[in-house]
């Protein structure tokens, strides 16, 4: 299997949940990692800061820089950026994990949700890869990995959230895009999407609370899913929207996969757009 050993990996979101958990399976290997999220304080309800995340990728073997980052605000971004690459001198990876999540009809979404999920999701995607292409087109490997679901233009995906799905399809845009422009610079792009629901803050808090979590599986799937793209060859696995159960049976060749189930007693519950 590779490494990403001396890796320096551009993260948002990576504070806590699956952002984190790719983090920390990175931090194993030695990767240098950009923990690029908002929670530099404690938050009532979400566990972990950026600071705390740092804490435990350097208790992994990795090497941390935790930076307060809002990706809607591209020089807050551009100056996070610098400062990795100031730090650790380059960067081979960027993961878009920050999304924002608001599961509403069009009559009951107000257009500040819908702006936020617009500018988190899409735009902030589109502006991390951007600022951080620079350093990507001088990396050996370098990869974009986009945590958005497959383009699957069918109305079910559309009719319960259309601002959501969106904005979500948006990221994946990005990949698709982003493949092709980047293929002649051998920068990879790849989308990664749950099979099932994770046991993440969000789905705790937002979508179905404990009775959903013990459906769950833990982020550590996605974690080790995202190490297995990553360590491909940039020029040969492009474009691809990658499954974390497909890719931990059929590329990791990982058959049994219930060391990841939060409640192995439970039947897992589907995620959205799969």
């Amino acid at each position: 299997m590779g490494t990403l050993k001396g890796k320096t990996l551009f993260i948002t979101g990576a504070s806590r949940g699956i952002g984190k958990a790719i983090a920390l399976r990175a931090a194993k290997d030695g990767a240098n990692i950009v923990i690029a999220a908002k929670t530099a304080e404690p938050h009532p309800k979400l566990e972990g800061t950026i600071y705390t995340a740092a804490e435990e990728v350097e208790a992994a073997g990795g090497q941390a820089l935790p930076c307060v980052v809002d990706i809607r605000d591209e020089d807050v971004v551009k100056a996070a950026v610098e400062k990795a690459v100031e730090r650790f001198g380059g960067i081979d990876i960027c993961v878009n994990n920050a999304s924002a999540i608001n599961l509403t009809d069009t009559k009951n979404v107000t257009m500040k949700r819908y702006d936020l999920m617009h500018s988190v999701n899409t735009r902030g995607t589109f502006v991390c890869g951007k600022m951080c292409l620079p350093y990507l087109e001088k990396a050996e490997n370098p990869h974009i990995l986009n945590l958005s679901p497959p383009l699957n233009m069918e109305e079910k995906w559309f009719a319960p959230h259309v601002a959501y799905t969106m904005a979500k399809f948006g990221m994946s845009m990005c990949v698709l895009g982003w493949a092709g422009e980047f293929r002649k610079r051998g920068i990879a792009a790849n989308a990664l999407w749950p099979k099932t629901t994770i046991a993440t803050a969000a789905v705790n808090n937002l979508l179905g609370g404990d009775a959903l979590m013990k459906k769950s599986r833990t982020p550590e799937i996605m974690g080790d899913a995202a190490h297995w793209i990553l360590t491909q060859p940039s020029r040969e696995c492009t474009g691809n929207f990658f499954i974390d159960e497909n890719v931990m049976m059929e590329k990791v060749g990982k058959k049994d996969l219930s060391e990841y189930a939060v409640d192995p007693s439970q039947d897992l519950a589907p995620d959205f757009f799969v």
